[in-house]
């Protein structure tokens, strides 16, 4: 069954085609329905650099290159597995973009035959935001995303 906040982005995105567009909204939708959050956005992975850059986000500004691997982001990428840190300046490696970030979730989006898009990233200032419950709605979130992203499945 589809989360309320999956069946609204599924909704919300219906019958557009423009990934700019969906990815904009998607950071908007989950900005304007979780609290205690200070950003939200993706990373898109660019393979011929082996990096992440900055797509769509709502929030501070941001870093706009992370090498695959590196931080949180880089790390869910390279694992293809959601990193989510109670405490960022715990993880090693950690890329402060913003020095106020004290909690992060990253879930990765990558495709059943394995093509690398990017990751969806979530910042909090406080520290052990998220939770497993989280992670599961962000997981089911992601898939509902990614049927509306021009990517092969």
């Amino acid at each position: 069954m589809t989360s309320l906040m999956g069946q609204q982005l599924d909704a919300l995105l219906f019958n557009e085609s423009n990934d700019v567009a969906n990815l904009s909204n998607a950071a908007a939708l989950l900005m304007q329905s979780w609290d205690k959050i200070s950003w939200a956005g993706f990373y898109l992975y660019n393979d011929s650099n082996d990096e992440l850059v900055l797509g769509p986000f709502q929030g501070k500004v941001a870093c706009m290159h992370i090498k695959n691997g590196n931080g949180v982001c880089g790390t869910a990428l390279q694992t293809g597995q959601v990193q989510r840190i109670a405490n960022v300046h715990d993880f090693p490696g950690h890329i402060a973009c913003d020095s106020e970030s004290n909690a992060e979730i990253v879930v990765p989006l990558i495709t059943a035959n394995g093509q690398k898009i990017g990751v969806l990233d979530i910042d909090s200032t406080n520290y052990d935001r998220f939770s497993a419950k989280d992670e599961q709605e962000l997981k089911e979130f992601a898939t509902v995303l990614m049927t509306h992203l021009d990517v092969a499945s």
